[in-house]
């Protein structure tokens, strides 16, 4: 009998461990993976129904309830066992209880004690719970016939005792347990979340040296590892100062993290919360990874539960929120009051449990500053930020090689000059932080690897070791083109010779185009002097375009772009054309978010605002608020992405003068200025015939002399830059295409091919006509 009791205690540990390593392998498997394993047992126990002829709508709600019982107990043993106990109270109560009232009060009875058992650690709460029920449950049964009233509350007393006989033997089971042995019964109970294979067991013992030589193995992040290792030797002198019996302050507890996506943002996090535990001053070395949809509940109230939910996870370790700016969401111009209870909740908790737990808030720089002065809390209890900076080519190969090694693969000889030319290029186009830096890397990886393996199968034959683990240039550089296909233009982008050869072949603007060609020497240069390490002054960006209409500015703001790619200088040759209304809002605050929007939109591009002066109407009496406000933003952002951005704002001549002269920053930044003179009669003449070739017509020899003759009178009326000088040329053709068509359709098809694509001078001057008439 003594035997059978001793073994008791180690049968039941066997169960526990091999409840947990079926619960390890559970979180293995991927979600997907996860979900068909359930898919597949409803769908057979269906089918194994239907075949002994069970009922079938039953079978179906058992099973999938079963399964929705087995996924609870896998991820929540705790609330899967108190649940079986809850049931089971459910189905005596009725034998209990016989009015309706008093069931429903009694059943509210046995959740509100399984709420309260949960919140007692250090003893099983399922048992709290039984232990809580069966007395109330009894005196319920006893006291309800003789009064309902007398029954409700001795079975309210029932519980409430056996909850405060619990918390009592809680608190001396924990007076009883060491410090590693809390943390154990801590992640038992499921406190943490298992899915995290890490989180399976007690913390590993980790010292200060182990901890920070793990930082120094990372690739790159000289200024990160600068300034952790200066936290570090803060906490140190603090320790000694206190042991010397000096005053010692408070170790920094929260951080902020800004940079790039893919920078090592999260790793770091990881490295901090081992370096806090082994200095003692974290429980755990553990890192709780959240975004907004992990506190932001769907009403108000939710999300202050569902943010101090996520604390009490992370207490004893690190919180780590990414896109913490996120939180406070206002694109539609509204307040966010949804993010604003968590950002509320959050920093209450970060006060209050500031000695059991270290918050990390990390994102985009830009973004993070904005979202830390929305809310004075933020910038004091977050006050140290760690700068990430993004990865350069010579360290993206170097991770590169990492990540193939662990793979257990290689690059060829000849693939690594090849891929750092290639980083060289993502870098120059200042696509390094889009891509995902070190995201990018291993998304690399895979890809080339799974080239490298069609290629190796598909050639045939028994392929060698070496060819199997060795991935060429070829594959490198198809996976490289897969993965940057999604930025419009990439692998479209001219040379350089291509860019100037379009410009060329314009009609007219010589002194546009010398000038034009100066820039592109000038950047060509200032490129060549910065890859031999030479002193290179700062690069014009920004231009304004004055002339007329139809004088071939959008055209050339195309070609400008197009140089800035060929060059590496942008992204891609993208055009994004604006006007007032693209940047304007209806009230004051979305102005600024109109714009913030429009310029995100043409990032790595050209952003072309035409008649750039409507933006300040002085016609509003006391000013244009609005108009200020978009170039205000417009000129943050200019400065902010110079080296992602190239802003070309146009109009006629005068008024752009007045418009740069109303904002010194607009003169200071937009110093480049090309004038478009109005086009000759010559000019529109030969635009007119290079128009008519694209879409297959030509004019006859007397056809061209009406136009040019026609384009004498208007340009010595002076009436050329009214009608539009190209935009006129273009609606004379279209005009008198469209004559010609008329004429012919008349004829009853009779026409021949020559004069389906000829255009003559009667129809020239019909084209006129109606041009006049208008």
């Amino acid at each position: 009998m003594q035997d059978s009791d001793r073994a008791r205690p180690a049968a039941r540990a066997a169960a526990r461990d091999l409840f947990e390593q079926v619960r390890l392998r559970y979180f293995h498997l991927p979600p997907v993976m996860r979900r068909v394993m359930f898919g597949v047992v409803l769908v057979g126990t269906v089918g194994v129904g239907a075949a002994l002829g069970w009922d079938l709508v039953p079978t179906f709600l058992i099973t999938f309830l079963s399964l929705c019982f087995v996924a609870l107990a896998l991820r929540f043993p705790r609330a899967a066992a108190t649940l079986l106990v809850l049931a089971g109270y459910g189905a005596l109560l009725p034998l209990a209880v016989q009015q309706a009232m008093s069931l429903t009060l009694m059943g509210l009875l046995g959740i509100a004690v399984a709420g309260a058992a949960h919140l007692i650690r250090w003893v099983p709460p399922w048992l709290t719970t039984l232990m809580a029920l069966v007395p109330a449950g009894v005196l319920a049964a006893v006291l309800t016939p003789v009064s309902t009233a007398a029954g409700l509350w001795g079975a309210a007393a029932a519980a409430a005792a056996a909850l405060v006989y619990r918390f009592v033997v809680a608190r001396r089971a924990k007076a009883e347990l060491s410090a590693e042995e809390q943390v154990r019964v801590r992640v038992r109970e499921g406190q943490r979340d298992l899915s995290a294979p890490d989180r399976s067991g007690p913390p590993p013992p980790i010292s200060v040296e182990d901890a920070l030589s793990e930082l120094e193995s990372m690739i790159g992040l000289a200024p990160v590892k600068e300034q952790v290792r200066s936290i570090a030797a803060s906490i140190e002198a603090s320790r000694l100062r206190a042991e010397a019996g000096y005053t010692a302050d408070r170790p920094t507890r929260h951080f902020v993290f800004v940079g790039p996506p893919g920078t090592g943002k999260t790793s770091v996090a990881r490295t901090v919360a081992k370096i806090f535990y082994a200095f003692g001053l974290l429980e755990t070395p553990y890192v709780v990874e959240a975004q907004r949809a992990d506190l932001v509940g769907e009403f108000l109230g939710a999300t202050a539960i569902k943010t101090n939910e996520l604390v009490d996870r992370a207490i004893g370790g690190v919180l780590f929120i990414d896109e913490a700016y996120s939180l406070v969401n206002t694109s539609d111009g509204q307040a966010d009051r949804f993010g604003a209870e968590a950002v509320q909740t959050l920093l209450k908790r970060a006060e209050d449990d500031r000695e059991r737990l270290i918050i990390i808030l990390a994102g985009y720089e830009q973004e993070m500053t904005a979202f830390l002065s929305s809310n004075p809390g933020l910038s004091s209890r977050f006050a140290t930020r760690v700068r990430f900076p993004s990865y350069s080519p010579g360290e993206l190969l170097e991770i590169t090689d990492l990540q193939q090694k662990r793979r257990g693969d290689r690059m060829g000889a000849d693939a690594k000059p090849a891929l750092l030319g290639l980083f060289e290029d993502v870098q120059r186009r200042g696509l390094v932080d889009e891509l995902g830096n070190a995201r990018f890397v291993r998304s690399l990886v895979e890809a080339a690897a799974q080239a490298r393996d069609v290629r190796v199968v598909g050639a045939g034959g028994t392929p060698t070791t070496e060819d199997l683990v060795t991935t060429t240039t070829a594959d490198l550089t198809k996976a490289f083109n897969e993965l940057t296909a999604r930025f419009r233009g990439y692998a479209a982008t001219p040379t350089l010779e291509e860019a100037l050869a379009d410009l060329d072949a314009m009609a007219g603007l010589a002194p546009v185009k010398r000038q034009v060609h100066a820039i592109a020497a000038q950047l060509q240069v200032a490129r060549m002097r910065q890859e031999r390490g030479l002193p290179t002054p700062p690069q014009m960006r920004h231009f304004v375009f004055v002339g007329p209409p139809g004088t071939g500015k959008t055209t050339v703001a195309r070609v400008i772009g197009r140089i800035f790619a060929a060059l590496g200088l942008l992204a891609r040759p993208d055009v994004v054309e604006a006007q007032r209304a693209d940047l304007v809002g209806q009230h004051l605050g979305s102005t600024a978010i109109k714009t913030n929007e429009l310029v995100d939109r043409a990032l790595g591009g050209v952003l072309f605002i035409d008649e750039a002066y409507s933006l300040v109407n002085p016609g509003y009496s006391g000013g244009d608020a609005f108009g200020n406000e978009a170039v205000q933003t417009l000129l943050k952002r200019a400065e902010d992405e110079r080296d992602r951005l190239v802003v070309v704002i146009a109009g006629y001549e005068r008024e752009m003068d007045g418009f740069l002269s109303t904002n010194p920053g607009l003169a200071s930044r937009f110093n480049q200025r090309i004038a478009f003179p109005s086009y000759s009669a010559e000019e529109l003449t030969e635009i007119a015939i290079k128009l008519a070739a694209l879409s297959g017509d030509r004019f006859d020899e007397e056809a061209v002399d009406t136009l040019y003759s026609q384009f004498v009178a208007v340009c010595a009326a002076r009436r050329i830059d009214r009608l539009g000088n190209g935009r006129f040329a273009r609606s004379l053709l279209e005009r008198a295409a469209m004559r010609r068509d008329v004429r012919l359709a008349a004829l009853g098809g009779s026409a021949s091919s020559a004069e389906l694509t000829t255009i003559t001078s009667d129809d020239v001057r019909a084209a006129v006509d109606e041009l006049s008439d208008r």
